[in-house]
């Protein structure tokens, strides 16, 4: 028997999380369904001694105004992106030039507990037993009843609608949606990149931002190694003190190896990267929660924000709230949020015209 919803949404990151909080807090009965055993999706933020470090999500930006208006509203105390100095780069492995000031790093935010702290506020904010971890969504079809059907391999929802909070592509690779997803959407949601997915983030802590002694801003670009661009990731005045890199890899290269990374950052900062305290390596592309199979093979961009997905799908029952769904910051937390907003009006709109006589909870 089928447990009954208002509202099935699909994912624990920041788009899930938001939507269910704007419909909760209008009296929606509302579940979130989460195939990992976390919440947070590519939030991802690890301790260290001396605080966080995010192998996710790391930026937010003043220009964001849902990002900043939560920030607030959570009373976080977030800080700038470390900029000062200058930058290095390096266009082969016997040239490394130290270039006046930081060309590659642009005025950003960060958060004293990582972004993941965000998704913490979210889930904060619902009822205990709204998110159900350990859940993956292994078909969504619509009923006789005019419902939405979404069950997993131990249970069933009905709900009136579902909110799809995953990557579209992802959607496509792990749900069965029983041939009713319209073929225009299908098609589209199939095509449409995982932000994020085909990379590697690499993150290195180290007991001192020895970098900044040197007068450098830990901002390096480089075509050599397997780190492409590199940061400072150090935390409020230094603590803890941290570099990450974008590691830009060829189709079906394997993730670098931690001594890959240290070599790396020694070859661009000198002997005092050769001792991190410890390193953390995250392929986004091996993350079977986050990126379908083909992940590398989809590489059309264009398709984020894509008007199809502001319309609902499936007879007006299935809303998309992903980061590439919205044409405002698509790749974005920012993003994230504001496809989150437009499926959870979507969803209260509907909510408010009367129901069908076959169609009543």
């Amino acid at each position: 028997m089928s447990t009954r919803k208002e509202a099935v949404i699909v994912g624990a990151g920041a788009g899930g999380l938001r939507t269910a909080a704007m419909l909760a807090a209008s009296g929606v009965d509302v579940v979130v369904l989460e195939a990992r055993d976390r919440i947070g999706g590519r939030l991802l933020s690890m301790s260290v001694d001396d605080g966080q470090v995010d192998l996710g999500a790391t930026w937010f930006w003043d220009t964001e105004p849902r990002i900043v208006s939560l920030i607030n509203e959570a009373g976080f105390a977030p800080f700038p992106q470390h900029s000062a100095g200058d930058m290095v780069f390096q266009q082969s492995r016997d040239s490394v030039q130290r270039l006046d000031g930081n060309q590659l790093d642009s005025p950003s935010g960060r958060l004293p507990l990582g972004m993941a702290s965000v998704t913490e506020h979210l889930a904060a904010t619902l009822d205990l037993g709204t998110i159900e971890l350990g859940t993956e969504v292994r078909s969504i079809v619509l009923d006789e009843e005019n419902r939405v059907t979404v069950a997993t391999e131990e249970a069933t929802w009905s709900a009136r609608h579902v909110i799809l909070a995953v990557p579209p592509s992802l959607a496509m690779a792990r749900i069965d949606f029983g041939g009713q997803l319209e073929d225009r959407v299908g098609h589209l949601a199939r095509a449409t990149p995982v932000w994020m997915g085909s990379m590697v983030k690499a993150v290195a802590v180290f007991e001192r931002p020895f970098w900044r002694e040197q007068g450098l801003a830990g901002a390096a670009f480089s075509y050599t190694g397997p780190m492409r661009e590199i940061h400072d990731m150090s935390g409020r005045a230094g603590t803890p003190a941290a570099l990450f890199g974008f590691c830009a890899l060829e189709p079906g290269t394997p993730a670098p190896t931690e001594a890959q990374v240290v070599a790396q950052l020694v070859e661009l900062f000198g002997s005092s990267a050769a001792t991190p305290t410890s390193v953390f390596i995250v392929d986004w592309r091996a993350e079977e929660f986050t990126s379908p199979p083909n992940v590398e093979q989809l590489t059309n961009y264009q398709t984020y924000g894509h008007p199809v997905f502001a319309r609902p799908a499936m007879m007006g029952r299935l809303h998309w709230a992903s980061t590439e769904t919205s044409p405002v910051a698509p790749g974005h937390i920012e993003g994230a949020l504001a496809a989150a907003d437009r499926a959870a009006e979507a969803v209260l709109s509907a909510l408010r015209k009367p129901r069908s006589t076959n169609e009543e909870s």
